[in-house]
Order: C-alpha cells, then sequence, then structure tokens
C-alpha cells in the first residue's frame, strides 16, 4: 500500500532480485531501480559476474553479481537463500534463437527455450514466493513478449508459445500471491533496441513510431511495477509495444 507521505515511485530501501542483467534490458532495469533508491540491488545472468558488473557499470546503490542458470533450480534456489529477504523480483532473462523450426537439431532449441523461458521464471518464482508470503508482501515482475499475444514480430515458434505461456503464468501466479501481500504482474514488450534482436528482420520505420523500443522505456514499466504506485496492480500484463498490437 502507497503511504500517503512517500513517494509513489520510490524504490526507498527495497532488495530487488534482477535476472538477465548482462542483457540490454535487465542492465537499464538495474541502473534504473538504483536510481529510483533501492537498498540493494541481486544481479544475475548465464554470463559472468564480473561481466554483469561491467555491463550494469557504477550503481548508486549497494549490488552484488552472480552467475546464474535459471534453468537450474538448485541453483536458484541457492542464490535465494543466500541473498536473503527479497522484496521484488524482476526476471528479465529470456533467449530468443534465430533458427529454422524445421531444421532436423531444432528440438535442442526448443528444449533450451522452454527451459530458459519457461521453467526459469517457474523456478524464481517457487524459490521467492514463500518468504514474500510470510512476510506478506513483495512484488514479482516477469517478462512476456508482444510474441506471446499474436506470435511475435521476427521470432520462431518455440519463444513465442513460450512467452503465451508465461502470461498465462502470470495470471495464475497472481491469484494464489495477490491474496498473501504478493502482486504478480508481466510485461509485454514489442521489438526491444538490444543485442538479442540486432540483425533481425525488423523493420522499425514500418511501427508507429517508426522506431523500436529503447531497454530504458522497458526498464520504466518494470520499476514501476514494483513501486509504491503500483500498490493494487496484480495480475496484469503491462503492453509496451507503441501501438504494434491491440488486444
Amino acid at each position: 500500500m502507497t503511504k500517503p507521505d512517500s513517494h509513489p515511485f520510490s524504490l526507498d530501501g527495497q532488495t530487488i532480485l534482477i535476472t538477465g542483467a548482462a542483457g540490454g534490458i535487465g542492465g537499464a532495469t538495474a541502473r534504473l531501480c538504483a536510481a529510483q533508491g533501492a537498498g540493494r540491488l541481486v544481479l544475475a545472468d548465464r554470463e559472468s559476474s564480473e561481466r554483469i558488473a561491467g555491463h550494469v557499470g557504477a550503481l548508486d546503490a549497494p549490488f552484488s553479481c552472480h552467475r546464474l542458470d535459471v534453468s537450474d533450480r538448485a541453483a536458484v534456489e541457492r542464490l535465494a537463500r543466500e541473498a536473503g529477504e527479497i522484496d521484488a523480483l524482476i526476471d528479465m532473462a529470456a533467449i530468443c534463437p534465430a533458427d529454422d523450426w524445421m531444421d532436423e537439431d531444432w528440438d535442442a532449441a526448443l528444449q533450451r527455450v522452454l527451459d530458459v523461458n519457461v521453467r526459469g521464471p517457474i523456478n524464481l518464482t517457487r524459490a521467492v514466493l514463500p518468504g514474500m508470503a510470510a512476510r506478506g508482501r513483495g512484488r514479482i515482475v516477469l517478462c512476456g513478449s508482444i510474441a506471446g499475444w499474436m506470435g511475435g514480430v521476427a521470432s520462431g515458434p518455440h519463444y513465442a508459445f513460450s512467452k503465451g505461456g508465461l502470461h498465462a503464468f502470470v495470471r495464475w501466479l497472481a491469484r494464489r500471491g495477490t491474496p498473501q501481500g504478493v502482486l504478480v504482474n508481466a510485461i509485454a514488450p514489442g521489438p526491444v533496441e538490444t543485442p538479442m534482436t540486432a540483425g533481425r528482420d525488423y523493420r522499425p520505420e514500418q511501427y508507429p513510431l517508426r522506431r523500436m523500443a529503447l531497454p530504458e522505456e522497458i526498464a520504466a514499466a518494470a520499476a514501476f511495477l514494483v513501486s509504491p504506485g503500483a500498490g493494487y496492480v496484480s495480475g496484469a500484463v503491462l503492453d509496451v509495444n507503441g501501438a504494434l498490437h491491440y488486444r
């Protein structure tokens, strides 16, 4: 609940776990959360801790960096124990391979997408939800995609249905977390200017805003959803796509 005398977008004192922190959106989210007054950031990515630290740069909040494969449940739970009380989880870890689903070896890519994009959010939420529920407060923000609504702009079927499944999971989890004070939401970005989308067949000149989103614009939505100002938002999948798709 937002207190009358508090700033609705302040993250003052919050301990926030951010995954995918060495990526474009995850790094931007870490920088914004620090600037908004987060008390401590726990930054995780499949890259090395040195790579994460180099990517986010100097932050206005204490932070630690951890190499993590979100598809590894034991590793996720170990990090959650080491991190202590987590007020908010922002999961930005995802992969979107550029491949052909008719290739003979595509099954391996399919499995890896499911492991990271579906199993990962499940592992993370199972690790942090009990502690949040016991304290009667917490925020969980997962990263969906425009692909989960309309099949994507330049993504494969594995990515599209992994994100559609995540949107459904958010609604399922929100029904269980919200009565315990844990608000669960997701962001569904359109194409974002990051290394993951570089070299793909995107044509931003055809988009309503004539450009792709910036990582900072997705980060702003995540920071809002873990702020006091979003104290009555749960079960939402927030579209951030510049009017590229309506539903």
